[in-house]
């Protein structure tokens, strides 16, 4: 088997010709990406449900839209916290019930009390379920031109606008890419 070179941290943008509804102009965050798989969150898929209905506790903390996002097709019935550290990345010790992942975005404990993290949390995003795949699939799907990869900010996990992520994160690519965010919704109607 070939070294898997590690992408966790960074985003898969879908590219308009990938078909998976689940996946439609997409931002996936990768959380881990290794030999054995890849997990990630969707960042662009606001749900209705308030995160106060499923996480009383973390709603407080919770950034705006207030609500929960749908991470992906995969345990739709289980919470993921996601959250950014204010100065993360340069920190030698990060707070109880917070794990890194990348520089100042990492994983929350949420049956940790909300309070231990209360002072320490820039944002924070709620999640039900996740993206996943199998050894060797992102890769896969990464060769059969499915995604686009590209560097991940801080700023991307609590988008205030979610709706426009995926455009965002391609208008500020300093390459072709940037033109794909002007590809329209639907091209037929071109």
């Amino acid at each position: 088997m070939t070294e898997v070179s590690s992408l966790t941290g960074r985003l898969l943008v879908a590219t308009p010709a990938l078909a998976d509804p689940n996946f439609d102009r997409a931002v996936v965050l990768l959380l881990d990406h290794d030999e054995e798989g890849s997990l990630g969150v969707v960042l662009n898929r606001p749900t209705p449900v308030d995160v106060g209905d499923i996480l009383e506790g973390w709603a407080e903390l919770a950034g705006e839209p207030g609500v929960v996002f749908q991470g992906g097709p995969v345990s739709l019935d289980s919470a993921l916290g996601v959250a950014v550290i204010p100065g993360g990345g340069h920190v030698d010790r990060a707070p109880l019930g917070w794990r890194r992942v990348h520089g100042a975005i990492g994983l929350v404990d949420l049956e940790a009390p909300p309070e231990l993290l209360a002072s320490a949390l820039g944002s924070l995003r709620i999640f039900a379920g996740y993206a996943g795949w199998g050894p060797g699939q992102l890769e896969d799907e990464l060769v059969e031109g499915a995604w686009y990869v590209v560097e991940s900010e801080p700023g991307d996990v609590s988008s205030p606008s979610p709706e426009r992520l995926w455009r965002e994160v391609l208008r500020r690519q300093r390459s072709e890419l940037a033109m794909v965010a002007t590809y329209p919704d639907d091209p037929s109607l071109n």
